[in-house]
């Protein structure tokens, strides 16, 4: 008897690419949907669809399934460009791959699934999902290096009740080496980065597109005025480059370097932009944090205690203490973590298992930065 319909998310790579065999040859019926999410100044140069399509479409013609392409632009610019702009606005830095995750890959992508008569959808993240007592679960990949539960931790439980990851126990070594001896031209296909509609571009120049510039003067967190920024927007803490701060000024490595700076905080109220020199600057490292935005895979908050964590992709696992408060939560650090950025996410995890999490709305650093800054003249 053959297994149910799944409609498999085809972006062209090579990661869905084989996710798709894997399930056809599983003995699901299996149909590709490449997605558009992105039409604003989409080209060749920065960030094209159309190339990824004509993978997409090769890879089903190779393994022998259909192909549906669909457009969900309008649905990522309300759900998640808007949110991306408007957060950008108020000086943090958003996520946009796990909103996407959440609003168009796993709920317009499931919903347009489901209304073909799939029972399932399947995507190439390396992630897992199991049942368990009663419950789905999102477990890291078996390969930690490619793991993306960080990304999905904002999946519910009817969306994991549906969702197929097929390499979450495989390294991406296999997955190229199956991808090439089954004869997919894509098997050597670079992995993209970063996210689909600003592409290798300037980032700077991209937001700048959006978003006003609005100059305001740059102090260290001891005080000093050191140069000028061109608005809060355009900066995300632990900023290195880009910042504008040269020569040979301030703290000094033991070989008379001037050590780098980088970006330490944002007065919003003065429109003052806080750097620190050194990259162990206390004012870069937090203690402790506290998140909104919560979601909870399980549907509910895990009790209060131990948990390991990540405030950052591809971070390792930090040992923490949670506190769960009414619509947010706390983490306190056993280590002082660098760069935890509000707007980023702060996901837990116990053990394999990951619990879900929440948005960073603020931290406390490792040493007391100076009283906020007055409104400057």
């Amino acid at each position: 008897m053959a297994k149910p319909r799944v409609v498999v998310g085809l972006s062209g790579g090579v990661d869905s690419s084989v996710a798709a065999y894997l399930l056809k040859h599983s003995g699901y019926e299996v149909i590709g949907l490449f997605m558009k999410n992105w039409e604003d100044d989409d080209n060749d140069e920065y960030c094209s669809s159309r190339q990824d399509l004509i993978d997409a479409t090769s890879v089903a013609d190779v393994i022998g399934i259909e192909i549906e392409a669909v457009n969900f632009a309008a649905e990522y610019r309300e759900r998640v460009f808007a949110d991306f702009l408007r957060e950008y606005s108020l000086g943090r830095t958003p996520n946009p791959d796990v909103l996407c995750n959440a609003e168009i890959k796993f709920k317009a992508f499931l919903d347009h699934a489901l209304g073909l008569g799939a029972s399932t959808i399947a995507t190439g993240h390396y992630a897992r999902v199991r049942e368990f007592d009663g419950q789905f679960q999102l477990l890291k990949a078996l390969d930690a290096s490619k793991d993306q539960s960080y990304f999905l931790h904002r999946l519910n439980q009817a969306q994991l009740a549906r969702t197929l990851f097929p390499l979450g126990a495989l390294k991406k070594s296999e997955v190229r080496a199956l991808a090439a001896r089954i004869g997919l031209h894509n098997a050597a296909k670079k992995d993209s980065t970063g996210i689909c509609f600003i592409g290798e571009r300037p980032f700077r120049e991209f937001l700048g597109r959006y978003l006003p510039t609005r100059p305001g003067p740059m102090r260290t967190v001891e005080g000093e005025t050191v140069g000028e920024h061109i608005g809060l927007a355009f900066y995300t803490l632990g900023q290195r480059k880009g910042i504008g701060i040269g020569g040979q000024r301030g703290r000094q490595d033991k070989d008379g370097t001037s050590l780098p700076w980088f970006v330490a905080g944002k007065d919003m109220g003065s429109n003052t932009l806080l750097v620190a020199q050194g990259h162990d600057h206390p004012a870069l490292l937090s203690e402790s944090l506290v998140a909104d935005t919560v979601s909870w895979i399980a549907g509910y908050a895990p009790p209060a205690g131990r948990y390991a964590s990540k405030t950052r992709y591809r971070q390792a696992d930090s040992p923490a203490v949670l506190e769960v408060l009414d619509e947010t939560f706390r983490l306190e650090f056993d280590a002082p973590q660098w760069a935890a950025t509000p707007g980023q996410s702060a996901v837990l995890y116990q053990e394999e298992v990951c619990l879900g999490g929440g948005v960073i709305a603020s931290t406390s650093a490792l040493q007391q930065k100076p009283a906020p800054l007055a409104v400057l003249p």
